[in-house]
């Protein structure tokens, strides 16, 4: 179980000619290792998790989630892989403000097609991995930022994905909470073996991370260990 970036190159129009977001990207996470993609914006942070997603094609290169090579496949064929295998964590939760913390998770088993009684149980054990069993019934507008984000990532983790893409989890955060949040991904990712990726411009809750990979004018540099 993994995630791998060959060669990926990525433009948008820009005028008469093309603006490139990302150019000649490579890059490997292996399960249960956690990658941290550093660097400022406009850098093309948001672009690689947007390919590495599934969301964009890239014009050039290939993506391979867990195994499956995503060049050529269908728009359909690539809706069902990123709900079987990939949990994307937005930089805003977008929490439904109608429903409560277990609800959240419990709408993504639901059309994953699993019955109301293992979507229930699943969601609390999951809200019980990120420490919010006891606001299970809380509803969005009572919990803060920091447990809205914690909400957050155990939804992404729902569905049990081989590959995780988060963005920017920390930017609405004080420091002690965003660096709680680091923690929680750090340890989750090595519990559940995921293939996590971290887009980031902030360095300062780094140290945890396995490794970190530098973006700038759209080239990544050699993921070097952390440490």
């Amino acid at each position: 179980m993994s995630l791998n970036l060959t060669g990926v190159t990525l433009t948008y129009p820009d005028g008469d000619a093309r603006l490139t977001a990302l150019d000649d990207v490579t890059l490997d996470v292996p399960a249960g290792g956690l990658t941290a993609v550093a660097g400022p914006s406009g850098s093309g942070k948001s672009s690689l998790l947007a390919v590495a997603a599934t969301l964009i094609s890239p014009d050039d290169g290939a993506v391979t989630v867990d195994g499956t090579v995503t060049t050529g496949l269908t728009r359909g064929e690539l809706t069902e892989l990123r709900r079987r295998k990939i949990g994307i964590v937005f930089q805003q939760p977008n929490l439904l403000p109608s429903l409560t913390a277990v609800e959240q998770l419990q709408v993504m088993a639901r059309i994953d097609g699993r019955s109301p009684a293992k979507a229930r149980g699943a969601a609390m054990e999951l809200l019980d991995a990120v420490g919010l069993a006891p606001q299970a019934g809380r509803r969005p507008h009572q919990l803060s930022g920091g447990q809205r984000q914690r909400v957050n990532i155990a939804r992404a983790l729902m569905n049990e994905p081989t590959v995780l893409l988060i963005d920017e989890p920390t930017s609405a955060l004080d420091h002690d909470r965003g660096a709680a949040i680091v923690d929680l991904i750090t340890r989750l990712t090595h519990e559940r073996a995921t293939a996590t990726v971290l887009v980031t411009h902030d360095r300062a809750h780094l140290a945890a991370v396995d490794r970190i990979a530098e973006v700038h004018d759209g080239r990544l540099s050699i993921p070097a260990p952390v440490g």
